[in-house]
């Protein structure tokens, strides 16, 4: 009588050859990224497309520094009811910011406003900091409006010594001086959001983003900590007090709206703007409404995307609307893996936040949106 198999064995060799051929499939199918899962959600609640914003707007945060595309730029700022957008690109070098302007002064009824950049990479010079701002002088008689610091400055910019020139170098006083006296506010964005700071794994909240963009990594030895650069650019804030601030991404913290109180509260030259992060504002709409709502007379409209009708229709559905579980990802722009809610401000807040503060900094009294 012939043995029968061990049942035990026959379980293991079945289950072998199940996963066998569920491996087979998964390879046929090919096995899906977490960065291509894209999943469409099946909640049903009410949605509001706002076609346009209640009160014209001025985009404080762009960079429209390809001009060839100034037209394009313009037809998409038409359908979304833009007034007005401020460029960061007037790169001081090469004097990039005399062509800008010259282009951005071709287009009749002021719809856009350059600010000029600096060029750290040339710390080492002798007398920079005022040869600099003999140049800002210069940019804005010209017709810029304000000054730009791009995050390269307390991260990545060194001096010949090697070491990271810090946001409060003394070296850079004559340039913060002479907004002061010029009357024209800085945007400044120093560090970045608090994930890019901490190792890429399965803890970081903006792996996605990251994948795709792995050089906005700062984790490492070779970047100074987030914390340091924001103590830099506070130490500025407070030497500096007759100079305007402007807080670029809600100052760069707001994955913590609490600190950025702190800030206002405690430097009445500080401003903050929204460009790039209503994904961080979105996914906490109650402790956000209360911010926007209680600083609204020191927050900014901006985008910090390429004028696109699209774009902005997010940015209005956030700000205007009720609405739950909104994708942020429609505007093309991949942050973290979350929906967001809109805050639904009051009519006041709103069109203080479009464009009264921007007018207010900008010296724009009489020129109004309309």
């Amino acid at each position: 009588m012939p043995t029968l198999p061990d049942p035990k064995k026959l379980i293991c060799l079945l289950a072998i050859c199940l996963v066998s051929v569920f491996t087979l499939k998964a390879q046929e199918k090919g096995a899906l990224k977490l960065i291509d899962w894209k999943p469409k959600s099946q909640l049903v609640v009410s949605r509001h497309e706002v076609l346009k914003p209640k009160f014209a707007v001025i985009d404080f945060h762009n960079h429209l520094g390809k001009l060839d595309d100034t037209e394009k730029f313009l037809e998409e700022m038409d359908k979304a009811n833009v007034r007005m957008a401020v460029s960061l690109d007037g790169h001081s070098k090469n004097f990039f910011y005399r062509e800008h302007l010259k282009k951005s002064q071709s287009v009749p009824g002021d719809r856009f406003m350059v600010f000029f950049a600096p060029e750290w990479d040339r710390i080492d010079e002798a007398n920079f900091g005022i040869n600099e701002a003999k140049r800002l002088e210069e940019a804005v008689k010209l017709g810029a409006r304000g000054v730009k610091v791009f995050k390269q400055l307390g991260l990545t910019v060194k001096d010949k010594s090697g070491k990271v020139v810090p946001v409060d170098d003394p070296r850079l006083d004559p340039i913060w001086a002479k907004c002061g006296e010029l009357g024209i506010p800085v945007l400044i964005h120093v560090s970045d959001p608090k994930a890019f700071f901490t190792p890429l794994d399965e803890h970081n909240e903006r792996y996605d983003e990251l994948g795709v963009h792995p050089e906005w990594s700062f984790y490492g030895d070779q970047y100074p900590d987030k914390e340091v650069i924001i103590q830099q650019r506070n130490r500025v804030l407070e030497k500096h007090s007759k100079t305007i601030f402007v807080g670029a991404h809600v100052s760069n913290m707001p994955e913590e709206l609490g600190r950025v109180a702190l800030w206002l509260d405690q430097y009445p030259n500080f401003y903050t703007e929204i460009g790039a992060r209503i994904s961080e504002l979105g996914r906490q709409p109650y402790t956000a409404r209360k911010f926007l709502i209680k600083y609204q007379d020191r927050i900014l409209f901006g985008t910090d995307l390429t004028p696109s009708y699209s774009v902005y229709k997010m940015y209005y559905r956030f700000l205007e609307t009720e609405d739950e579980y909104i994708d942020p990802w429609e505007t093309g722009h991949m942050q973290g893996r979350w929906m967001i809610y809109g805050v639904h401000l009051p009519d006041e807040v709103l069109e203080k936040i479009y464009n009264k503060n921007a007018m207010k900094l900008l010296n724009l009294p009489g020129n109004k949106p309309k």
